[in-house]
């Protein structure tokens, strides 16, 4: 079957006859992505460095290289200062000196927070500085929650490709699981190029993502399925072609509404939501080009090789 049928007859565009460039492109992009991954590594969160974080807000106007000043001339270590939220509200955080022993650590910690805590409260005692929180997560902690976080994307990962090669065939599960995988590897490379910490919420917000973009992968399959029995004898390039043509619509529209909504969190609510926001958009996003371009072409490539077993 040619181009020009399939673009008469299977729909509107012809996704299959660029599918091949596509598939090329997405393989480059997710080894570059791995490859910075495991140059740079991911800017981890306090959940999982472990550390000290304290959330401070003031009434007036404190610059945030003044305060980041005062705090490391504490020389309590490697410091970090960043804005949060409202204008005049602030992240502080340090990793903290460790000790002979756990008795030991603590104690500096307690030191350290007494520093810090007494600092703000005297330097900047004109500004009504309102400590909001203070967090700790101790070393080990923060090995356990980053080891956790990952092994739940790879047993959801391992869950999703059992579930679809029972829902559907097995030919549609490594699909699906390539798919996925796509999705969590370019966003996490992008939220990390943007230098935003990973820590449990990320980790969450990537779950979701997963779920996400598995339902909208689940559509496409559905309409796969549906085409391929009632059009098998025009070739599995034409059924593919003419059920992402059939789902585009309802793909677009939820993936835009999706966007859309995301996209003004990021700009509206600050904290913690804008970062999941940031990462609920890039990934789908991705989602949405993923399950055109990297589930249905994997598909497409098991397909082949089942005829080929059959011969």
């Amino acid at each position: 079957m040619t181009t020009q049928n399939i673009k008469e007859s299977a729909g509107r565009f012809d996704f299959v006859g660029k599918a091949g460039l596509f598939a090329i492109i997405s393989l480059v992009l997710t080894v570059i992505a791995l490859a910075y991954l495991g140059v740079k590594g991911l800017n981890y969160g306090i959940d999982f460095k472990g550390g000290t974080e304290f959330q401070v807000k003031f009434d007036k106007g404190v610059g945030i290289d003044q305060l980041r000043k005062s705090v490391e001339d504490l020389k309590l270590g490697e410091v970090g200062v960043q804005s949060f939220g409202e204008e005049s509200e602030f992240i502080i955080r340090f990793q903290g000196r460790e000790g002979k022993s756990d008795k030991e650590t603590n104690e500096i910690l307690n030191e350290d927070i007494a520093k810090i805590r007494t600092e703000i409260n005297t330097k900047f005692a004109e500004f009504h500085p309102d400590i909001r929180r203070i967090d700790t997560v101790g070393p080990q902690v923060g090995a356990e929650l980053k080891r956790n976080g990952f092994l739940a994307i790879f047993y959801s990962l391992l869950v999703i490709l059992i579930y679809i090669a029972i829902r559907f065939d097995y030919k549609y599960a490594p699909g699906a699981v390539f798919c996925l995988a796509h999705d969590a590897i370019l966003t996490l490379t992008v939220y990390t190029l943007l230098d935003k910490e990973i820590n449990i919420a990320i980790i969450a917000a990537v779950l979701t993502l997963i779920s996400y973009s598995l339902n909208d992968t689940i559509v496409v399959f559905d309409r796969i399925r549906e085409t391929e029995k009632m059009s098998f004898e025009k070739g599995y390039n034409f059924i593919v072609n003419r059920a992402i043509n059939d789902t585009l619509k309802r793909t677009l529209i939820t993936s835009i509404t999706t966007c859309v909504s995301a996209l003004c969190l990021f700009l509206l609510a600050g904290g913690v939501v804008a970062d999941i926001s940031l990462v609920v958009f890039i990934g789908v996003v991705y989602g949405t080009y993923s399950s055109i371009y990297v589930a249905a072409p994997t598909l497409m490539m098991m397909e082949r090789l089942m005829e080929k077993k059959k011969v």
